[in-house]
């Protein structure tokens, strides 16, 4: 069975046999420009900066529409432009961007399937040219507040039993033994542990070893296993939102769930404030050791 809306997801061959053409915008999505698409990207792609150009300037949230309009603009896309998106760390901050997107009504939006570790592994070409394209004007729509969840909303609502939270980061950090992954040591919370109730479904999961998604079945069986199924209202967290994205659209678009939704404050915000409730394994007793 294929997945639910392949529509959203396109081949790196695809992406190859349509690198001159002009209605189609490709993106890269970068946490670390410097490490990846200032090294080598598909040759006239656009860098979208995760943390400059998908962030709110001053406060944490993500772009306001205003800053999605001008972006566009700047890059040269327009609301009839094709938008295929990939990124560094299998995709996460190119399905933050897809999620952004959507909360901002863009539709005609792609991920390509196995990011740029796939494109690279491929030997697929790569150009440090950075390409300029004539600016244009482009309309985003208000805000889709039914695919994003806060920290209100969260509280109100973990705890039903019609709810099913996944926490999507390492075992390690679901469990409270780290606060961060070892890459970002400084992007953590005070408190370690996950939000009662949650399941623990890391994100990479779902994909294989060269990146792309696993198949439909497999992907199905492994979140059917832990009660993560279509008729529960599902949120998906993790550190900052980047990683829940990606398993926001797993299971929206691949899986086709109805209803799911990122909660983008995740573990930082969760784990720091005072008296949240907070889940995690009781310490294992002491080994008695006998003479």
């Amino acid at each position: 069975m294929s997945y639910a809306h392949p529509e959203v997801l396109v081949s790196t061959q695809w992406v190859h046999d349509h690198l001159n053409d002009p209605k189609i915008r490709i993106v890269e999505v970068d946490y670390d420009p410097t490490a990846n698409y200032q090294l080598g990207h598909i040759p006239g792609a656009v860098l979208f900066d995760w943390r400059k150009d998908l962030n709110h300037p001053l406060q944490r949230d993500i772009p306001t529409k205003d800053q999605i309009e001008q972006l566009f603009g700047r890059n040269g896309i327009s609301n009839d432009t094709k938008l295929v998106l990939y990124g560094d760390f299998n995709n996460w901050f190119a399905a933050y961007a897809f999620w952004d997107l959507q909360y901002y009504g863009v539709k005609n939006v792609v991920l390509m399937n196995g990011g740029r570790k796939r494109w690279i592994d491929e030997d697929k070409p790569l150009s440090k040219d950075v390409p300029q394209y004539a600016p244009t004007h482009f309309k985003a729509a208000n805000p889709d507040e039914n695919i994003r969840v806060y920290l209100r909303q969260a509280l109100e609502q973990y705890n039903k039993h019609n709810v099913r939270l996944v926490d999507v980061r390492s075992p390690k950090e679901f469990s409270g033994e780290v606060l961060a992954p070892p890459e970002y040591p400084t992007e953590h919370a005070q408190r370690g542990g996950h939000i009662p109730g949650a399941v623990n479904i890391p994100w990479s999961q779902a994909v294989s070893a060269d990146g792309t998604f696993k198949p439909y079945e497999e992907i199905k069986k492994l979140y059917e296993s832990q009660g993560v199924t279509a008729d529960k209202d599902i949120i998906a967290y993790c550190r900052i939102g980047e990683r829940s994205s990606f398993t926001w659209f797993v299971l929206k678009y691949l899986l086709g769930y109805p209803k799911v939704r990122n909660y983008d404050g995740s573990w930082t915000e969760w784990g720091n404030l005072v008296r949240n409730p907070i889940e995690k394994p009781a310490p294992a007793p002491a080994q008695t050791v006998t003479a």
